[in-house]
């Protein structure tokens, strides 16, 4: 569980309602059913338009993504691919398929797959970075959804202060009540669909866009190490290479723990 997505959602509600309660005009004027109605079905209902349904049934799948963060163990992907490159120089590639069904990473397990039936170096780059193209052009689907979205939202936001002024302007010199009522919901859906597109559309397109880098950088290791293993790089050289993709503060924590100074 990410707890920054968890706390940062969290944070950002509950500062929007204590400011509102310091106003001291209460919740009350703040809840509108039919504001939540024209902000939130109004959007979604643009978004079926603008998406096909199994985009946006995939809506939960993208949510999880952005409230869990995964671990790629990229320490231990360099650590293996080095452990392959050593094993490779000193008992040759075809001694690497020992080692296939071991691997729980699929995409090394594929990429390894292809070194050992001597597969030609250029094809498995072609392969192994297609498959990561495929793989974040899902992510951009994604992405895409919460972005548009974020758009979306505020113009229905607007469509609603319409709704409100005309309501108003209906009953103009009629009960006050109602004219209170149409100007009420002209302010409070502006003020949805601003609240839900910059607390959480945005922030999770964000979010995602995170999640796209590291699953990139991490096949992007893999894939590096595998097209060295076949070239027959020294394990040192290999361990250097990887380590260029890396954060400086992971690089020093990952030469520390495998005593390579």
């Amino acid at each position: 569980m990410d707890l920054g997505t968890i706390v940062g959602l969290g944070l950002g509600f509950s500062m929007v309602v204590v400011g509102v309660l310091i106003g001291g005009a209460g919740l009350g004027p703040y809840l509108s059913p039919d504001s939540v109605l024209i902000v939130l079905g109004g959007s979604f209902g643009a978004m079926l338009v603008a998406n096909p349904m199994s985009r946006m049934l995939g809506i939960v799948k993208f949510l999880q993504l952005a409230l869990n963060k995964p671990n790629w163990q990229e320490e231990k992907l360099i650590e293996d691919l080095v452990g392959f490159s050593e094993r490779a120089r000193r008992e040759g590639l075809l001694a690497l398929e020992d080692n296939l069904d071991q691997i729980d990473d699929d995409f090394m397990k594929k990429g390894l797959g292809l070194v050992v039936d001597g597969i030609d170096p250029e094809i498995i780059k072609n392969i192994l970075y297609n498959e990561l193209n495929e793989i974040q052009s899902r992510h951009e689907a994604g992405i895409k959804v919460f972005d548009d979205w974020s758009k979306i939202a505020p113009a229905f936001g607007m469509i609603g202060t319409l709704i409100g002024l005309i309501a108003m302007l209906v009953n103009l010199g009629g009960d006050a009540s109602i004219i209170g009522r149409g100007m009420s919901t002209a302010l409070i859906t502006t003020l949805y669909g601003s609240f839900f597109a910059n607390l959480a559309l945005i922030p999770i397109k964000s979010k995602l866009q995170d999640r796209d880098k590291e699953e990139a950088r991490a096949k992007e290791i893999v894939i590096e190490g595998i097209l060295s293993i076949q070239s027959g790089d020294n394990s040192r050289i290999l361990f250097e290479k990887l380590m260029s993709f890396m954060p400086p503060k992971q690089v020093e924590a990952i030469r520390n723990a495998s005593g390579r100074e």
